[in-house]
């Protein structure tokens, strides 16, 4: 008995590694994200592609919050369950604040004050590359979440999962204006992340 019993400890503490491990190679994406998109978008004039690297800045924060989160669900402190919610009202706030600018960039590019958005092949290899990504680490996550019954880390996958959703509306609007030359196709793109964006908050 003492011996399945100490295997089960070892096995239960590989998963935690490779769920940690899992949580740091998606704060590593979401780092290489926030360059590579932010610097597409300025360079493409891109609405939705500048909405998707500060959004994955906002990623990069909640991973740390997941982070912790997970090695507090193993210990269960009181100092870091407040310092929880600390950081997630901040979180919130960034949400918010993020579908407020995409708003207002959104309808000043579509009246024309600024320059209209160019197309842009990287933005669009970052996108694709991002969503394939984002559905295998769901898929790992949640193998782990499920074997530890860690509601952090199937939170995290599920995500995961809401981010592949966004990819697609930022997709569309890349994918349009590079095919057909629908330059309000990539605001209107970046406008349709802000539902996703204000659940993210609403439920942070």
């Amino acid at each position: 008995m003492a011996t399945l019993t100490s295997s089960q400890s070892s096995s239960d503490e590989g998963l935690r590694r490779r769920g940690l491990q899992l949580l740091w190679v998606s704060e590593l994406w979401n780092i290489g994200e926030v360059g590579v998109g932010l610097w597409s978008g300025f360079q493409a004039g891109s609405v939705a592609l500048i909405a998707f690297g500060l959004d994955s800045v906002i990623e990069v924060f909640a991973g740390a919050v997941a982070i912790r989160s997970l090695r507090r669900e193993w210990t269960d402190g009181e100092k870091a369950k407040a310092a929880e919610k600390r950081e997630l009202r901040l979180l919130r706030m960034t949400f918010f604040l993020l579908s407020g600018y995409i708003a207002i960039q959104t309808f000043v590019t579509l009246l024309g004050w600024v320059e209209e958005p160019r197309e842009s092949l990287v933005g669009i290899g970052l996108v694709v590359a991002t969503a394939v990504s984002m559905t295998i680490l769901f898929r790992a996550k949640s193998t782990i979440a499920k074997k530890l019954g860690s509601s952090v880390l199937r939170k995290e996958a599920v995500e995961n999962l809401v981010c592949d959703l966004q990819d697609l509306t930022v997709l569309a609007g890349l994918g349009l204006n590079l095919l057909f030359g629908w330059w309000w196709a990539d605001p209107i793109g970046a406008l349709l992340l802000i539902p996703f964006l204000l659940r993210e908050g609403l439920e942070s």
